[in-house]
């Protein structure tokens, strides 16, 4: 806007437009803080056949070699992040997935019932389950 139209806008706003404008304001920044801040991912949960086979700090490089089904599946840490490195399973969905680095962040490979998981603080749910 020029300063011309802004000097005409103005005195058509009164102070309690002023109040809803800054409350508006503050509404969003805090929900941007509560809804999209989740911190920093520090651990890892490696789940086999439905039960946890591990839970892992991501500041440690690594790979874990997880049994399943159809055979093992390889998870690699690496620089504060995971992923499935290698999988059995036929479509490999799992390993195209790529690098988790956020907390709730999740890849599962179904055929060979092994997931990855990197846990928020405050989860929105009881629990998960495949």
């Amino acid at each position: 806007m020029r300063p011309t139209q802004l000097n005409r806008l103005l005195p058509l706003l009164s102070p309690g437009d002023g109040l809803m404008l800054l409350a508006g304001a503050a509404v969003v920044v805090g929900c941007f803080v509560s809804f999209w801040q989740d911190g920093i991912a520090e651990t890892v949960v490696i789940r086999a056949n439905g039960q946890v086979f591990a839970t892992l700090s991501l500041r440690h490089d690594r790979r874990i070699e997880v049994p399943g089904p159809l055979g093992t599946t390889e998870v690699q840490i690496a620089s504060g992040r995971v992923r499935i490195l290698r999988d059995p399973s036929p479509r490999q969905y799992c390993v195209r997935q790529g690098w988790l680095s956020r907390p709730g962040q999740t890849a599962l490979c179904l055929p060979n019932r092994t997931a990855i998981d990197i846990p928020r603080r405050h989860a929105p749910y009881d629990s998960l389950n495949f």
